[in-house]
């Protein structure tokens, strides 16, 4: 009789911590996708959006917080954002800054990715300066990319768009990225880097922006998006 009972408490005491968990997990889940700094540490906020984001409501965007809104305009040497043009549009509407971002290849010539983001991004001193996203890495490229010609390129494609925008080029570099090429300290630009939740430290030098969370979960689009902030 004994051991029956002690069979039941054990079995109640499983189910119970079973039960806390789920509900620490949940708890974590829900404040992760709502979580964002603290506006007094970094009262300049805002989004990175591209058209996967579908449907965004810039308005709404603004009412939440943010300040500007860094949208993909451009990758490699030919792929655009289809919705940069209509983004864009909203986003001003909505009174946020607004900057383009282009998505760098290392496989294809740096002319030719210039070409490309400035047929999409519009010559405007209004804009923010324009960010270099750097995640994908040469070692699956065709034909063999040196590291030395990974620099290189990606210098003259800075050189290419900053004579179109008329402003210096914002790095945003993931762990990846850095990792392999060591860059954040060898180009003498603003970093933007990534990591959910957890400031960033991997470039070796203090950074200027910083996604975040970059599963945000708002009213103002259809699925997660990344908040970012700017380091004062």
């Amino acid at each position: 009789m004994a051991s029956r009972k002690t069979n039941r408490w054990t079995l109640r005491l499983i189910g119970a911590l079973m039960l806390f968990a789920i509900l620490a997990g949940a708890w974590g889940w829900w404040d992760l996708r709502h979580w964002r700094p603290s506006k007094l540490e970094f009262p300049m906020q805002g989004v990175e959006i591209s058209g996967e984001d579908g449907i965004v409501d810039f308005n709404a965007l603004k009412a939440t917080g943010a300040n500007f809104a860094y949208l993909d305009a451009s990758a490699s040497a030919f792929a655009r954002d289809p919705a940069f043009v209509k983004n864009l549009e909203e986003a001003r509407a909505a009174k946020l800054q607004v900057g383009a971002v282009h998505r760098y290849d290392p496989c294809q010539p740096a002319e030719k990715q210039a070409a490309n983001f400035v047929t999409v991004v519009p010559r405007d001193r209004a804009m923010l300066p324009p960010a270099v996203d750097l995640d994908m890495l040469a070692d699956e490229c065709p034909v063999k990319v040196s590291d030395a010609a990974v620099e290189s390129e990606l210098m003259t494609f800075l050189n290419q768009i900053e004579t179109h925008t008329g402003k210096a080029t914002i790095l945003k570099v993931s762990s990846t990225f850095e990792g392999r090429y060591h860059l954040g300290a060898a180009i003498d630009r603003n970093l933007w880097l990534v990591r959910t939740r957890i400031q960033p430290d991997y470039a070796g030098r203090p950074w200027t922006m910083w996604s975040a969370n970059t599963m945000y979960a708002s009213q103002a689009a259809q699925v997660p998006i990344r908040w970012v902030v700017v380091q004062r």
